[in-house]
């Protein structure tokens, strides 16, 4: 599908927030392709994505069909299009935001301004997929299909650490230490939130950047160098110039933190009635499930989704594994050919078997 920057938004007033502090003068970011009156689906952006990052997934020689559905494509708080720190008034500290303060925008979006009652599925990548999880366990009538691709309901503990590493890396061109998982820096006392220089924005995203490129591919990616041979680059750190620190330095550092944070704070089960109980959550989930773990995720990896299976309701989801040594990239954003066929197959067979069955 050809690049499309455009994108709609829609106003949500001061947004209250499970944290107790509310985003002022609040909007959500969205595109939409297709009919309204055609089955909806809602596939959410994913970490530092902006909407057209999703695109990939879509056309009319793919499931994702704008000609047979109505898909809508909503923006995180923090990508730089939908309520983020790039775009606030008055810069500062942005309020903490959740999965769930994200899907309740979501639900607000699609049910007051576009006027859907219900949705055929809701399918994300990564922080999409979280995202996913947290439409079935917070709306769980709501939708028919929930596909998750490469992500979870709950962050682990091991995808927290990695976070926190390329987290710190990015604070310490600021001379900010962590104050811990899921929350901000540690600032001096007196001194407060500042924005950043040049020098400490370029020095922190491309350290940010160096660090995540350990992590979105597996190391036999890197062994069979398909950075060479299947992305074009040159060598090692030509790929880690032009394609990742290019990615980083494209990224707002304030925006880039938020979507840590909401990242690391990741779990379906910090919202009512589940009170804290994971396994609860997941056996909530009504909508059919087919979730899709690349084999060789460095941080979703298959095992963490097979028992968020096994906490689900029987006949409620499927499985399958991505059979890819690209890692967590096997799910996007759409840079290798064969997964992409792979995930197509799987959104096509899983849909056609569900529909007309409600």
């Amino acid at each position: 599908m050809a690049q499309d920057d455009t994108y709609e938004t829609f106003k949500l007033g001061d947004w209250e927030l499970q944290s107790g502090e509310k985003i002022p003068d609040a909007h959500i970011a969205y595109k939409t392709f297709g009919n309204p009156s055609n089955p909806a689906i809602v596939y959410p952006s994913w970490f530092s994505a902006l909407i057209s990052d999703n695109f990939w997934l879509i056309g009319e020689d793919k499931t994702l069909n704008p000609n047979k559905y109505f898909i809508i494509i909503p923006a995180l708080f923090g990508n730089g299009q939908s309520s983020s720190p790039s775009n606030q008034s008055t810069p500062g500290r942005f309020p903490r935001c959740s999965f769930y303060d994200n899907v309740r925008a979501q639900y607000t979006l699609v049910t007051q301004h576009l006027g859907i009652k219900h949705l055929f599925a809701v399918v994300g990548w990564s922080m999409g997929a979280a995202q996913s999880f947290q439409w079935a366990t917070q709306y769980p009538d709501f939708m028919d299909l929930v596909v998750p691709f490469c992500g979870s309901a709950r962050t682990s503990l091991h995808n927290q650490v990695f976070l926190e590493g390329v987290k710190s890396a990015l604070l310490a061109a600021k001379g900010v230490p962590s104050a811990g998982s899921g929350e901000d820096g540690v600032y001096e006392d007196g001194v407060g939130f500042r924005t950043w220089s040049e020098k400490e924005r370029e020095v922190g995203l491309k350290a940010f950047a160096r660090g995540y490129a350990g992590w979105g591919f597996s190391q036999t990616f890197y062994r069979h160098r398909l950075y060479e041979k299947d992305l074009g680059f040159k060598d090692l750190e030509d790929f880690m110039q032009n394609f990742w620190e290019k990615w980083g330095l494209s990224k707002d550092p304030e925006n880039i933190l938020l979507m840590v944070q909401t990242w690391q704070n990741g779990d379906v089960s910090k919202q009512a009635p589940y009170n804290g109980n994971f396994e609860a959550a997941l056996a909530s989930i009504k909508a059919k499930t087919l979730i899709l773990p690349s084999e060789t995720d460095l941080y979703f990896p298959p095992e963490d989704s097979q028992y968020e299976v096994q906490c689900m309701q029987k006949g409620v989801a499927e499985y399958d594994v991505f059979p890819s040594i690209w890692g967590h990239w096997a799910g996007g954003p759409g840079q290798s050919k064969e997964d992409v066929k792979w995930l197509d197959k799987h959104l096509s067979q899983f849909f056609g078997k569900h529909e007309g069955s409600k």
